[in-house]
């Protein structure tokens, strides 16, 4: 028997906004940062809260919940900035918590339903069935456009 070297399972950051779960592959996410002081820059689109300085570097940061269209709420203690990459590209995206880190079987994730004129449908990748919890696996790729 041969062994392939594909992987079976993915390897993801859960996090929430308002009562869905969603997920990005950890090797895109540098860190979870509790939420601070953003400066505003003038003149950015409404999703582009401004920017920080994170550890000497200035990260942009988008409002997940702007970018979908969802309902504005104020932050609280549970709201965190993930610091994710693509490429060269860093930028904060503000979430409502993050939750953890969860390995899923690759045969768990299934494409993206076709479901005409949902918020946000054309950031995500798939959805993820785990147990009793379904996660909405996101593109940074097409987050980040």
């Amino acid at each position: 028997m041969s062994e392939t070297s594909a992987p079976s399972a993915v390897k993801v950051i859960a996090f929430q906004l308002v009562d869905k779960e969603y997920a990005l592959p950890v090797h895109q996410v540098y860190s979870i940062e509790k939420l601070m002081h953003i400066t505003r820059v003038p003149g950015t689109v409404p999703f582009v809260k401004g920017v920080i300085n994170l550890r000497g570097v200035v990260t942009p940061i988008i409002d997940l919940r702007s970018r979908f269209g969802l309902v504005d709420e104020k932050y609280d203690d549970t709201t965190r900035i993930i610091i994710a990459a693509l490429d060269d590209m860093e930028v904060g995206l503000i979430v409502d918590g993050a939750n953890d880190v969860l390995d899923i079987p690759l045969d768990a994730i299934e494409p993206q339903p076709e479901v005409v004129g949902s918020m946000g449908d054309e950031y995500i990748t798939g959805v993820a069935k785990l147990e009793k919890r379904l996660l909405i696996m996101l593109s940074l790729e097409k987050i980040f456009k």
